[in-house]
Parts: structure tokens; C-alpha cells; sequence
């Protein structure tokens, strides 16, 4: 008897008997329940349910996945803590993954706070507690040899985004360790919510190097390696085997984003991967997304040019470094010259004024660039009297940074002074709306890096902008997959900004919103997609060839159904692979 193909043999399965289907009890039925890319609940019909074999499993009701949205936003709604609203996120995520995204795509606004800014803080620090077996995939520097057996073990194959972090400085928090592993299962939750990946493409991974911070470390409930970070040699030498094992497992087209590296590394390995490999720093690079789209509304609205701005940074880290740099690829843009940029652009760390002879010694290679040749200046409110700046951007993780003295001189200073608390959480951030409205007499245009209520001040209401990276990434992630991007150049950051401000309308801007609503954000994040696949068409960046006739179609047929399959067709897909 001849041998029965891979593809028969899983056939076999599912039988057919005079034009009927049923399921023999090798994989039960409670085990297609408790898979999350199959399962729909009470949105499998009562034919499904005979033909599956969980009839009965499931009560007499059929929902159609809106009413299923509906009831499990009642349920989220009535949970009174955020921790617990981020736990039972996610355990739906884990059981049904379509019914999460579809919440997530309906009810953004009152469900995204939860799984990302600024509940994933608050999941860092209870990292114990909340944990859910398989949310990322950990990797510890005890299995250097063997990174590639480890990638093996994630049970998806065709992964084609990866998310990594190394938890070494985790939102405002510092170095977290292992505990920093809700990090990237958000930023790839966003991936698929916002961005239309297919979430089998994304992967969450968590490097456990050690952990520095002894109070974190030496904590009982700790779930990482007990050990402190390695040498720098040590240390490039694992992140060297996982790259490279990324590309042996998922080929060089698989997209590689590094989120909350401590600053020293953060930059050492975006220069050293950065054309060699399709990846990018989104603390560096995808903040400077924003914060550019955000300037260049406020520019719009207080009727001003970029090369007119004068920007002053608390704080000269990834954030801030990776915003200016940006910056000053714009300021080049406008025909400015190197030093002409640099001259409109200041940068302000936990030492004081960025300057060439402080005296408490040398500056990274990073920040030279933007070094001042000048008198070192120590407190904020002397660099603002000394640069008399028309824009002051706060990225330094420090609470009250933008004290009631820094926002009356940037009001003194300026008819619509802009500024920009980006700080996360917001227990790191430099100062609160209602500070920044009433110490500007209301003159400011203002931002904030998490989610914040309208504001009223003097019988006015104020729209408080969020400044915050999600508006970025997600299309960004998208773009590069969809074309398969070989690297990501300076010039698709500017893309994927410009594209952001072009959608605030006049109605943003009336109401002084630097950036589009957050309803608009998956329409945001498929504009994003579409123009950095045209660039990178247009600059020889795409391998997948042929180039596409349509780029709208050719990115909308990549994107993430959020509706339901057949149940049976869905198993049949299965079996045919």
C-alpha cells in the first residue's frame, strides 16, 4: 500500500460520510476551545458545534462577535483596578484572540490605557502577579550557544516582527530585569491592534541578562537570574548570537525592534545593527516620530516655521537624543546646515547644560553632537533666561521638573510657548496639564506622553494632547513587513511623521490637539504603512519583488481579519499546511 502524504494523512482527520463532516476524538473537543486562534466562543454556531465536537461544551446561545465585544467591554468596565483590568486583558487575549483585538479596534479609547501606557508601568512592577504562560519568550544569557534551539521552542514558524527588550531601563523605572517582559508583549499587542499584523507574526521577547537593581533582583518573587549584568563584551557577544539566530530561524527580512535598552547599549547596538540588519530603536527613534509630528502642529497653529524654533530637552537620553536627532534631520531639510541646526537645539541632562567643559567630565559620543561651546549653565531655569526657548520638551523621568519658575519664563518668553511633558509614567512626568495651563496663563500648546482628560482653565477647555510613540510604530512595523524592508533609514522616520501631521484637521487644531484622535490611530497606522512601502519602493529598500501596481490593496490584503472564520474552513487552512 503506497505511503499516505503529510497533507492525507491530516486529512484523515476530518472525515466525510454522505456529504456530512464530523471530528474523530483525536484532539478533543475542549482542546479546540482552548485554542485562542480558533476559538470563538459562543459565536460557534450550533452546525460547528456538532460537527467539532463541542456540542454542549458551550450554553444554547449564539453571539455574533459584535454582542460577544459588547458584553466583555461590560465585564472590563466593572473591574475597579487597573492591574486587574490589565489581567483580564490579556487572559482574553490568551483565549480568544480575535474577540480581544475586535475590543481592542472598537473601544480603543477605553481599553488601550490597559494594555499599554500607562497600565504596562504598573504590570512591570507587578510583574510576578501578573504573568500568563506563554505571553514572550525568555531567553537568558545562560542559553549563549544555544539561542537558535530556544527560538525553535516558540511555537509559531513564520514570525516576521519581534519585539525585544533586555529590561535595563524600563519606562521611568530603570532597570527592571526579567520583570520589564510586559514591555514587549505590548508593544506587539499594538503591532496587531493598531497596525494590522497578523499576530502569528509577532513575537515578544524578553533577554534576561541580570538585573542591576538590588532591590529588584534580591525581591523573592524576582522571576529572573539572580546575577547582575555582564561585562560589555559578554554582553554583545549574546545580543551577536541573537540577531544572528533571528535571521538563521526567520530569515533577514524578519523585523527586529529593540524598546527600553539602558541608554549605553540602547545606541551601540542601533549603530552597529542599524544597516546591517531591518531594525530600530523605538525609544530613540520612534519618539522622535511624534514628537516631530506633534511640533510641526504646533507650528500650524501658532503660525510659525521649524527653522524659527528654539528647542531646549530635560533630559539628553534615548528619548531626547533620538528626538533631537530627528530634529535635525528636519532642520536639513528646511536648507539649514549642520551647524545651523545644531544652534537651534539644546540639550539639558541630569548634570546640567550639555557642554563641552562642564566640569563634571567627559560627554558620551552621543550627546557630543549636540554639545554647546560655551559656559557650563547648571539649572533649568538659567538655560531657558540664556537660550529663551520657543519649545521645551521634557523626556528626563523626572516628576516636577517644569516647575511654576520654568513654565512662567517659557510664558514670559513666548506668545504660544510649546510644551512637551513626555515623561512615562505619569508619576515620572515633568509636570501635570493643569500646572502647565495655569502657570502659562493658558498661552502654552501642551502635550504629555499618557493619556489625559480634557483640561478647563479660565472657563476654557483644552484638548491634552498624548505624545506618545503608539501613534509611530504600529505602521511603521507594518510597512517594513509588508515589503520587506532590508533596513530602516533615517528618512522613513520623517515619512512616518509627516504622515501623522498631515492628518490633524482643522478642527484638531481649533481645538489645539497636536495629533490626530486616538479613534483615528488604525487609519493613522495604514497611512504610515502605505508611504513607508512607497518609499522604500521608491529607494531600493524592498526585497519583495515585484513592486506592487496598487500599494494601498497590496498592505490592506497583508492586514489582520478582525472577523471570525468558518470554523471548519479555519481547521481545513490548518490541515492543508
Amino acid at each position: 500500500m503506497p505511503k499516505k502524504s503529510k497533507k492525507q494523512r491530516k486529512r484523515n482527520e476530518l472525515n466525510f460520510t454522505g456529504g456530512d463532516m464530523y471530528v474523530q476524538g483525536e484532539i478533543s473537543g475542549l482542546m479546540r476551545l482552548q485554542d485562542k486562534f480558533f476559538n470563538k466562543d459562543t459565536a460557534f454556531t450550533i452546525e460547528e458545534r456538532q460537527l467539532l465536537g463541542i456540542h454542549g461544551l458551550l450554553p444554547p446561545v449564539v453571539r455574533n462577535i459584535e454582542d460577544q465585544v459588547e458584553l466583555c467591554l461590560m465585564q472590563f468596565l466593572d473591574i475597579d483596578d487597573d492591574l486587574s483590568k490589565y489581567t483580564y486583558m490579556i487572559r482574553l487575549g490568551a483565549h480568544n484572540e480575535r474577540l480581544f483585538y475586535k475590543l481592542l479596534a472598537t473601544h480603543g479609547d477605553k481599553c488601550l490605557p490597559f494594555v499599554y501606557t500607562p497600565t504596562v508601568g504598573l504590570a512591570c512592577l507587578n510583574a510576578a502577579y501578573v504573568f500568563q504562560f506563554p505571553v514572550v519568550l525568555f531567553i537568558t544569557i545562560e542559553d549563549k550557544g544555544h539561542i537558535y534551539d530556544v527560538l525553535k521552542n516558540w511555537p509559531q514558524a513564520d514570525v516576521r516582527a519581534i519585539c525585544v527588550t533586555d529590561g535595563g531601563r524600563i519606562l521611568g523605572f530603570g532597570d527592571m530585569g526579567a520583570h520589564g517582559y510586559p514591555i514587549p508583549k505590548g508593544k506587539v499587542t499594538l503591532y496587531t491592534a493598531l497596525g494590522g499584523v497578523r499576530p502569528h507574526y509577532c513575537l515578544p521577547i524578553c533577554l534576561d541578562v541580570g538585573c542591576n537593581k538590588s532591590q529588584v533582583r534580591e525581591d523573592p518573587l524576582y522571576m529572573g537570574l539572580k546575577r547582575k549584568r555582564p561585562p560589555r563584551t559578554e554582553y554583545d557577544e549574546f545580543v551577536d548570537e541573537f540577531m544572528e539566530a533571528v535571521v538563521s530561524r526567520y530569515g533577514p527580512n524578519c523585523l527586529v525592534q529593540f524598546e527600553d535598552i539602558g541608554n549605553a547599549d540602547a545606541f551601540r547596538l542601533l549603530t552597529k545593527y542599524r544597516y546591517k540588519y531591518a531594525t530600530f530603536n523605538d525609544d530613540i527613534q520612534g519618539a522622535g516620530v511624534v514628537a516631530l509630528a506633534a511640533l510641526t502642529s504646533a507650528m500650524s497653529i501658532s503660525n510659525t516655521k521649524l527653522e524659527d524654533q528654539r528647542v531646549l530637552f530635560q533630559g539628553a537620553g534615548e528619548a531626547g537624543l533620538g528626538i533631537a536627532n530627528l530634529l535635525f534631520v528636519a532642520l536639513k531639510g528646511e536648507g539649514l546646515d549642520d551647524n545651523e541646526a545644531r544652534s537651534r537645539i539644546w540639550l539639558r541632562d541630569s548634570k546640567g547644560l550639555v557642554a563641552y567643559n562642564r566640569p563634571q567630565g567627559h560627554l558620551t559620543e552621543y550627546k557630543l553632537t549636540f554639545a554647546r561651546k560655551r559656559a557650563h549653565i547648571q539649572k533649568l531655569e538659567d538655560c531657558i533666561r540664556e537660550f529663551k526657548p520657543t519649545v521645551l520638551i521634557g523626556v528626563s523621568a523626572q516628576s516636577g521638573a517644569f516647575s511654576r519658575e520654568v513654565l512662567e519664563l517659557m510664558a514670559l518668553y513666548n506668545k504660544r510657548p510649546i510644551i512637551f511633558a513626555m515623561s512615562n509614567p505619569p508619576s515620572k512626568c515633568e509636570c501635570s496639564a493643569e500646572s502647565a495651563f495655569r502657570h502659562t496663563r493658558g498661552k502654552c500648546l501642551f502635550a504629555t506622553g499618557s493619556p489625559s482628560p480634557a483640561l478647563e482653565y479660565a472657563g476654557e477647555m483644552y484638548h491634552v494632547t498624548q505624545v506618545n510613540s503608539l501613534y509611530g510604530f504600529p505602521g511603521i512595523v507594518m510597512g517594513a513587513i509588508a515589503c520587506c524592508i532590508s533596513h530602516l533609514t533615517p528618512a522613513i522616520f520623517l515619512v512616518a511623521s509627516h504622515t501623522i501631521s498631515s492628518l490633524c484637521t482643522d478642527d484638531d487644531y481649533r481645538q489645539c490637539s497636536l495629533l490626530p484622535p486616538l479613534n483615528k490611530l488604525t487609519s493613522c497606522a495604514f497611512e504610515i504603512a502605505c508611504n513607508v512601502v512607497e518609499y522604500a519602493y521608491k529607494s531600493n529598500l524592498a526585497r519583495r519583488k515585484p513592486e506592487p501596481t496598487d500599494i494601498r490593496a497590496f498592505v490592506k490584503h497583508q492586514m489582520y481579519d478582525l472577523n471570525y472564520e468558518p470554523a471548519i474552513k479555519t481547521w481545513l487552512q490548518e490541515y492543508e499546511k
